[in-house]
């Protein structure tokens, strides 16, 4: 518990300084400080600045008076500060995974692996993607040995790639180092500058990031976070004219809200979200179920549920229904529920929240005494080793769930659970599977398994999402992440998520010319 305490400042250009909320609070009361939670407990663990609209409004500032600055700094210097934050972050490993442990409820080894390890490897991919030995570089923007191109050809003329501007990065609670990496790390080497809005349910471990920004020494203003509540310190950055993009991973509600608020500002400016999802895994008649089925039950229920691309439906050939039904209940047996800091084979923690917990249980029930699906394993009672724990009892465990029976009109398959909670819909063509597929708002993820790989990829073509995983669920961080539907709009991950902070220009001119009298 060492690495837990609480703080009171937030982070705007280069400093350390009180919210405005804590300036203005002459009697000190507790409306200047949000509380954080302990999942695996309930207790209260620390304190952050409840911040405002004034706290952001000055990190804008912040960052757009560092920009012009920032952005003709060249691509070798750029690297060399991340380089320089990654060394930083390695010193506070072991604080952000006991962060993460406590505040988000995951397992020290998802916290290590999945968490801070998804940071890093973002971070390499990208340093990789961009460094260069060349030292004069292209507009400051690598040399010819880059493997981004960051100006080309287009015919007689030159399509320059060039930083957006100032970026506001809203990040969520589930994934909040893999999310912080995918905006803040690719905005910053684009030659952007950054407003981070984290989420105030997982603030500990993104302290541990912004001090690892400020010991790095970037310039002041290029990174700027402010803690606080969306609405008040989030939506501004939809809407302020010196703001030129917004990232924002988090629900589709909240999505729809940050995309309206920047349309009626009149800015026009882009704004780039990750949303929600209710992926479907489908099973073809031909699969290898005994090895499938596992591997796509335990990618719903790593981080507990709580993962936007989670296969959270899996259809099912109706001749194969009741083998599937054994191995889905066969692999949740396996799963340990526990607190990873007092059971080290603990392999999923609890939600992240009390708010969580409930709309969970609230979900389960629905399936249970509305929808009139089947509990087949799991359901409405906490673990028992769980409620027999001292420490534990009043954490937000829940037991990994499996419905059967279930239609793609009940609830709990056309809601975003966000929970372990897995829905088994049986079918009997391959185009009804599709069709079921299909049939939902979201548009992030899908799976497909088949030994055919010929009719898996055909397959794979009609379902409408943005990523498919045939067979396995191996992904690669230079491949693209995102979806379409209410699933958004930002493509993530890699070249394609470097490219989301920059915009291209056009120049009329041949590019050997071009680079000549540059």
């Amino acid at each position: 518990m060492s690495y837990i305490r609480s703080y009171d400042k937030q982070y705007i250009h280069g400093q350390w300084i009180h919210s405005t909320r804590k300036q203005n609070n002459e009697d000190d009361d507790d409306s200047s400080t949000l509380n954080v939670i302990d999942s695996n407990t309930s207790n209260i663990i620390a304190t952050i600045p409840n911040g405002t609209k004034q706290d952001t409004i000055k990190a804008i500032t912040a960052a757009n008076t560092a920009l012009p600055k920032w952005r003709a700094t060249p691509l070798k210097i750029r690297l060399n500060y991340i380089r320089t934050f990654l060394e930083k972050i390695e010193c506070h490993r072991e604080e952000i995974n006991n962060r993460l442990i406590v505040e988000l409820g995951c397992t020290k080894t998802f916290a290590n692996d999945a968490q801070l390890g998804s940071l890093i490897g973002h971070t390499i991919t990208l340093l990789n993607l961009l460094d260069t030995d060349n030292e004069n570089g292209n507009n400051g923007n690598g040399g010819d040995e880059s493997k981004f191109q960051w100006e080309y050809a287009a015919g007689k003329c030159t399509v320059v790639k060039e930083p957006i501007g100032v970026v506001g990065c809203i990040t969520p609670w589930n994934y909040p180092l893999n999310q912080i990496a995918l905006k803040v790390i690719p905005a910053l080497l684009a030659g952007c500058t950054v407003v981070l809005k984290p989420s105030e349910i997982t603030p500990l471990c993104a302290y541990s990031v912004c001090e690892a920004f400020h010991d790095s020494e970037l310039p002041k203003g290029v990174f700027n976070m402010v803690m606080g509540k969306g609405p008040e310190c989030g939506e501004i950055l939809a809407s302020h004219e010196n703001v030129n993009l917004v990232s924002f991973t988090g629900s589709t509600s909240a999505g729809q809200i940050l995309t309206k608020v920047a349309a009626e500002s009149g800015t026009m400016k882009p704004i780039k979200t990750e949303l929600g999802g209710k992926s479907a895994s489908l099973l073809l008649h031909d699969a290898n179920f005994d090895k499938v089925v596992p591997v796509y039950v335990k990618q719903l229920t790593s981080n507990t549920g709580q993962s936007c691309n989670a296969l959270s439906r899996m259809i099912v050939p109706r001749s194969s229904y009741q083998k599937v039904v054994e191995l889905c209940i066969q692999t949740m047996k396996t799963e340990i529920i526990g607190d990873s800091r007092y059971n080290s084979k603990a392999t999923i923690g609890p939600l992240v929240s009390q708010k969580q917990y409930e709309s969970v249980i609230s979900l389960i029930t629905s399936g249970i005494q509305d929808d009139g699906a089947t509990l087949l394993y799991g359901g409405l009672e906490k673990p028992s080793t769980i409620l027999e724990s001292k420490e534990n009892k009043n954490g937000y465990f829940v037991q990994p769930t499996l419905f059967g029976d279930v239609t793609n009109k009940m609830i709990i398959a056309r809601t975003e659970i966000f929970g372990p909670v897995l829905c088994l819909i049986p079918y009997d063509t391959v185009e009804e599977g599709i069709e079921i597929a299909n049939d939902t708002p979201y548009g992030l993820n899908n799976a497909v398994a088949s030994n055919d790989i010929k009719k898996a990829v055909q397959v794979a073509a009609q379902l409408q999402s943005g990523m498919v995983m045939v067979n396995h669920t191996n992904l690669d961080l230079k491949a693209p992440f995102g979806g379409y539907k209410l699933s958004g709009n930002a493509r993530e991950w890699g070249e394609s998520g470097l490219d989301e902070f920059l915009i291209t220009k056009m120049i009329n001119m041949d590019i050997n010319e071009y680079r000549k009298n540059k």
